[in-house]
């Protein structure tokens, strides 16, 4: 479990003090706003102990810097976050988060995300938001939050999002990575991913076969840069987006969905690009979502 730290008992009245300064009218509104129980902030705002990752994000709401507000013993030695989920800050510049321990927020945005995909059959949803906005790290933690084992996960931190998270299955992928900007590569990864025999030759047609024999869980694909696949990879073409969107529709029983990260609609993206392919229209004909973060 993580280190918990306190705020040091001369800064309680400037902790106070930022609430309102920072624009939120209550202890309630901000506990809203980073997703945080009120009995932890209230224990933030007093003085109490709380995880230490909870001290780091509400001193970032608040515009303070952690480390002079914290209480600090003699003779201890600062906390260092523990490697061993593979990342050494929950604050990370430049870098998607990985690890769900590590992201905060976005409380409205993933009760939408979950909803469309806790029921049969599974929906489908854009995630639309500017260049380093968070679009990666939400994948992310689609991907890992209900199947990261609690003890690995900050206390208190929501997890049930699923009523069967042990059904799902999740596919991630990067159209950045140039290994998936071959159709063949990236059909043979998402076959791989799910654990199911790749044909030779790897082509659409063997694909789709693999595919709507063998699906029979719920699936979520995760396409990630969708952009980068439009604009850069001429093999994923109008044949190509055709077919996955008679995948979903037609042949996998409704087990099967997609969730799109993109900077802007991926309708006008596929439009500006020269696309026809109504693949992007799952998106507006059958009540998928289109959720904007900032």
């Amino acid at each position: 479990m993580a280190r918990s730290l306190r705020v040091a008992p001369e800064y309680i009245k400037k902790v106070k003090s930022a609430l309102q300064r920072n624009g939120y009218p209550s202890q309630q509104s901000l506990a809203t706003d980073i997703g945080f129980s009120l009995s932890t902030l209230k224990n933030f705002l007093i003085g109490k102990p709380v995880d230490y990752l909870y001290f780091l994000e509400i001193s970032r709401k608040l515009g303070l810097d952690w480390q002079e507000i914290a209480y600090k013993k003699p003779d201890i030695q600062p906390f260092k976050p523990q490697p061993s989920f593979g990342e050494v800050s929950p604050f990370i510049t430049g870098s998607p988060i990985t690890h769900p321990r590590y992201f905060f927020g976005r409380e409205k945005e993933l009760k939408r995300l979950f909803n469309l995909l806790k029921r049969h059959p599974l929906q489908n949803a854009a995630i639309i938001g500017k260049k380093r906005s968070g679009k990666t790290s939400l994948l992310h933690y689609l991907k890992n939050i209900t199947t990261t084992p609690i003890e690995k996960l900050r206390p208190e931190q929501k997890s049930d999002w699923l009523p069967y998270p042990e059904s799902c299955q999740w596919v991630f992928v990067d159209l950045q990575d140039t290994r998936m900007q071959s159709r063949e590569g990236l059909l043979k990864y998402i076959l791989e991913s799910l654990k199911m025999q790749v044909p030779k030759p790897c082509n659409l047609d063997h694909f789709m076969d693999v595919m709507s024999d063998n699906l029979f869980s719920p699936t979520i694909i995760l396409l990630d840069e969708i952009g980068v696949g439009l604009q850069r990879c001429p093999e994923l073409d109008d044949s190509f987006w055709e077919s996955l969107r008679s995948l979903a529709t037609n042949h996998t029983g409704g087990n099967l969905a997609f969730v799109l990260a993109t900077p802007e609609s991926p309708i006008e993206m596929a439009h500006n690009t020269g696309h026809s392919s109504p693949f992007f229209n799952i998106l507006r004909d059958i009540k998928a979502q289109t959720i904007k973060i900032l």
